[in-house]
């Protein structure tokens, strides 16, 4: 069993919390804005490139772009994301007020999230099947024992479990943030 495998499945699990975090529960989270670009010179570039993002308060995102002239275009950008936020420009810096989540869209919301684990989870499995193939392959070429194909695909599994017990414990965190009001 190789260091890279759990490497492997530690970095799908993080990439889980990362997701995780993009989806909106009505409370402002800076991350929320994190696959917004703005078109900067030209560029497509990441809003937290060219703007600080802060937390005034819990149902509140600020924005303040670090040049002036990009106020209009963030603020159009935001509008565009498709993520159903309404900012307000009050001088140098753009509101972004959340509004407050009907159940349905909480229901919504837990949906998206799951389809999110079971995305994390097939992940997982995928990397243990590629080490199983792994380890068979070297009993195929002779270089491990029976016996010692049966301790590193057991080491596998428990491995597996592992990181599959944490995308479950993940969803269920964020699952119960979703639904309570």
């Amino acid at each position: 069993m190789s260091a890279s495998a759990e490497e492997r499945m530690k970095k799908a699990c993080e990439n889980l919390v990362r997701e995780f975090a993009k989806v909106r529960t009505g409370q402002a989270n800076p991350a929320m804005l994190d696959s917004v670009m703005v078109d900067y010179y030209g560029t497509p570039t990441a809003i937290g490139q060219v703007a600080t993002i802060s937390v005034p308060d819990a149902r509140t995102l600020g924005v303040s772009p670090w040049e002036k002239h990009m106020i209009p275009v963030v603020d159009k950008a935001i509008r565009a994301s498709g993520l159903g936020l309404n900012p307000s420009t009050e001088g140098s810096m753009i509101r972004v007020i959340l509004p407050p989540l009907t159940e349905e869209r909480r229901k919504e919301l837990a949906k998206v999230c799951k389809g999110l684990a079971e995305e994390a989870r097939v992940a997982v499995r995928n990397i243990r099947r590629d080490e199983n193939d792994s380890i068979k392959k070297q009993v195929k070429d002779e270089s491990l024992s029976q016996d010692q194909e049966k301790k590193l695909l057991e080491a596998m599994q428990k491995l597996t479990d592992r990181y599959i017990a944490e995308v479950d414990k993940s969803f269920a965190v964020k699952e119960k943030e979703i639904l309570t009001v």
